[in-house]
């Protein structure tokens, strides 16, 4: 009768492993699903198409991606140029405005921009980002 009776208890204490588990994976994965009250710094606005690594994908499919260093730092000092004053979110392709490049800055009351910048690392536009 005790073989049956631990049995009987290794098998309880084993569902209640898996249904604690089960119970914090759920937790985990409705908690990340939750939107912020607002994005971190650098962040693509809300409703923003998103890749697989975080990354803005256009309306043409291509998703932005980082610029390597030394381009970075060209793309980055045009658009500091540009808008003195702003702090670097980050550089990377650009995907939706015939430019090859963007930076992302902030200024210091809080207004994000996009600078456009071409081959030759010239502004060409610098738009306010919307947040939806």
């Amino acid at each position: 009768m005790d073989k049956v009776r631990r049995s009987l208890l290794t098998v309880a204490g084993i569902a209640g492993l898996a249904l604690g588990g089960a119970a914090l994976a759920d937790a985990a994965s409705n908690s990340a699903a939750t939107p912020a009250a607002s994005p971190p710094a650098g962040a693509p606005p809300q409703g923003a198409r998103l890749g697989p690594h975080g990354r803005h994908v256009g309306a043409n499919g291509k998703q932005e991606q980082a610029l390597p260093g030394a381009v970075a730092a060209k793309v980055a000092a045009a658009a500091r140029a540009k808008v003195p004053g702003a702090t670097l979110e980050r550089t990377e392709t650009d995907v939706d405005h015939g430019s090859p490049y963007e930076a992302h800055l902030r200024k210091s009351d809080g207004t994000e921009l996009e600078v456009l910048v071409n081959k030759d690392f010239r502004v060409t536009a610098v738009n306010a980002m919307r947040h939806r």
